[in-house]
């Protein structure tokens, strides 16, 4: 049983590295739509969680050294940005083929693993399938906000059902982070792929979610304000989960106004 998803990890990566290829040392200083954070700091993050995963499946001791760091982290309020600043010491080109080579073995090993393999993590142990699913979606969700900030629209394929999937799964956790009463049911998605197929998961009974999958995706990441999206959200229930859907680990997270995070089409203008 080959775990598909590694591949899906693999081509969201090398898409992400296409874009970056042209860029310049300098470029890599960037700050992007998201949080004020950098190319750099884009690349730090998904380099850092990519090897955490890659060592929660095959060095499982380190990982348990690593997560105590992650926890004293937290404990201290600090969050950890410092924590990955402090364990990458990459940056600019450097940083790009670092993470894209570690993302290439990543991959490789992956592809072969169990998916109903248990993995540590951060939070409740996952599978292998859900682990590899986090980091494409991690992927995704921080590469558009490299895409936006140079000005590209980033072509888009059926491999994003994966991170659909998992804004499904996360519909109760979407509530409970936030401190809200889970809903008995979800609320019907009828979601268009890229592809033009159409996707559905839910009961209508709860309301009903209509429009682009990427859209979809856009919103239970946070990385598109509902606002900006081609969603059509009828009912109480699909209207309070688009208002705070967070398919993400880790504290609450208040998702971003309408406009706040767009293509920049200014980037290069002036070269």
């Amino acid at each position: 049983m080959n775990l598909t998803q590694a591949d899906d990890f693999l081509r969201e990566s090398e898409t992400l590295f296409q874009v970056l290829l042209p860029l310049t040392e300098a470029d890599f200083d960037t700050v992007t739509g998201f949080k004020g954070w950098t190319i750099n700091d884009v690349l730090v993050h998904l380099y850092f969680w990519n090897r955490a995963a890659d060592m929660s499946a095959f060095e499982p001791d380190t990982f348990t050294v690593l997560l105590e760091k992650v926890m004293v982290a937290f404990a201290a309020g600090k969050g950890l940005r410092g924590l990955e600043n402090a364990t990458i010491s990459e940056r600019g080109i450097e940083l790009r083929t670092a993470w894209i080579s570690q993302a290439r073995d990543m991959a490789e090993r992956w592809r072969d693993m169990d998916p109903k393999k248990r993995l540590a993590w951060a939070g409740p142990p996952m599978s292998a399938r859900s682990s590899i699913t986090a980091r494409q979606m991690e992927t995704w969700a921080h590469g558009l906000e490299v895409f936006d900030c140079l000005g590209l629209e980033r072509p888009e394929s059926d491999r994003i059902r994966n991170i659909v999937v998992l804004g499904v799964n996360t519909f109760g956790w979407s509530h409970q982070v936030h401190g809200l009463e889970v809903p008995d049911t979800m609320p019907h998605l009828v979601l268009i792929a890229p592809s033009g197929e159409v996707w559905e998961y839910g009961d209508p009974v709860a309301g009903e979610i209509t429009g682009p999958a990427v859209d979809f995706a856009a919103v239970v990441t946070q990385t598109r304000a509902l606002a900006d999206t081609a969603l059509q959200v009828s009912g109480p229930i699909a209207q309070n989960w688009m208002s705070h859907a967070q398919c993400f680990a880790g504290p609450p997270e208040t998702p971003p106004e309408g406009g706040m995070r767009r293509r920049n089409p200014a980037f290069g203008a002036n070269d």
